[in-house]
């Protein structure tokens, strides 16, 4: 009678075993229960950007991850064609690495087959555009006009050439840079770095606007790419430019611990938007228009005239812009706890037109100009992208 229970006992954990074992062949030969092999996994690391096309990548794309940007300074003795020498091997490199393949001379060709949506934006600055053709600079390509706000540090302003790199995989954008600032090394010096950083690819819908670090939603009011109203804001049709646009590139320092004093209904009224929905405090839902003529029973605007919303707002609608903006969180000093703020990137077919008002109005009422301090500024020009065979600044310097 002992040996009944031993021998269920030995079957079941016989069944076990075995079930096991069968299942870990079946797995390593491709096989499922049903006998059908598994559908293949995909994953974020797989997806690629196309690189060719009439508008670089890296503008109307969904924004990645995480992005860097490089700003060069040409040596001296850098000309036109010297220029016509590095911008093409700048676009065989990037075209490479966008598809997921490994740069002409790569030297960890492993590290460039995770593309993770890799797109690689190139701008030219004024001394750029001046030494290929002093006629074709652009009136507003050039340090941006003094704001009263601005502590600009000539370590993260101005340039001669931009590199703007970004993807949803950190190790795709520290190769890629790599292989791109070997390519630069004899045509210019690097003068500034900025890395930035968004929600993890797959944490949050892709549509759903992005919170910078005082936790507010930012860019609600952005035009959708695609749209007849994106293409006419953002898209510039003059000369070598056509196709192409501006980007104006703003270190703000965000003053966290001061923020941190501050409680819920104040930050939302210097805003003008509720914090958790990020609607307008006369709205319910992020997208709703806000009211401004709008007061409470005091007979108060409820959306206060200093609010960052009001201020960024222009009768004109021409006067808006394309944000596409990034996080940054670097070391503090001792006597803080944090040394943090934004990389904010903007778009748009006339800086002198659309960005420059906006900034005024902000520069003159903005009540979050308390917690924030723009300390770099610089403005590129984006040339047009190209197609297969030619490269990027082709029509500046063809």
């Amino acid at each position: 009678m002992n040996d009944e229970p031993q021998r269920e006992g030995l079957t079941r954990r016989g069944l076990l075993l075995g079930g096991a074992a069968g299942l870990g062949a079946a797995a390593a030969i491709g096989i499922d229960r049903a006998g059908a092999s598994p559908p293949e996994q995909t994953t974020f690391g797989e997806q690629t950007i196309p690189f060719h096309g009439s508008h670089q990548a890296g503008i109307a794309t969904p924004a990645q991850a995480f992005a860097s940007f490089y700003a060069f300074d040409l040596l001296d003795g850098v000309d036109r064609d010297s220029l016509k020498k590095l911008m093409p091997i700048l676009t065989d490199d990037a075209e490479r690495l966008t598809a997921g393949e490994p740069a002409l001379a790569d030297s960890e060709p492993e590290l460039a087959l995770v593309p993770a949506r890799l797109t690689i934006t190139f701008g030219f600055g004024k001394e750029f555009v001046r030494r290929a053709d002093p006629e074709a600079v652009p009136s507003w390509l050039g340090p941006l006009p003094d704001f009263e706000i601005d502590r600009l540090d000539a370590a993260w302003s101005d340039g001669d050439l931009l590199l703007q790199i970004a993807a949803d995989d950190p190790v795709t954008v520290s190769h890629a840079a790599r292989m791109l600032l070997k390519d630069t090394r004899t045509f210019a010096s690097l003068r500034w770095t900025q890395k930035g950083f968004r929600r993890a690819a797959g944490s949050v819908p892709e549509n759903a606007t992005m919170r910078n670090l005082f936790g507010q939603l930012d860019g609600t009011a952005n035009p959708t790419p695609g749209t007849t109203d994106f293409d006419g804001l953002v898209w510039s049709t003059d000369g070598w430019l056509t196709n192409g646009t501006s980007i104006v590139i703003r270190r703000i320092n965000m003053d966290l611990e001061t923020w941190d004093e501050v409680d819920k209904p104040g930050r939302e009224q210097s805003v003008g938007r509720f914090q958790d929905s990020g609607a307008p405090l006369t709205g319910v839902n992020e997208h709703d228009e806000p009211d401004f003529d709008a007061t409470t029973s005091l007979g108060l605007p409820i959306i206060a005239e200093y609010a960052h919303m009001r201020r960024a707002r222009s009768d004109n609608p021409d006067e808006r812009i394309f944000r596409r903006v990034y996080n940054y969180d670097d070391t503090p000093p001792s006597s803080t706890v944090s040394n943090a703020g934004q990389i904010f990137t903007s778009f748009q077919a006339d800086v002198d037109k659309q960005y420059v008002p906006l900034q005024q109005r902000l520069a003159d009422l903005d009540l979050l100009n308390q917690w924030t301090e723009p300390i770099g500024s610089a403005v590129f020009a984006i040339p047009p992208g190209c197609e297969a065979g030619g490269f990027i600044g082709e029509t500046l310097l063809s």
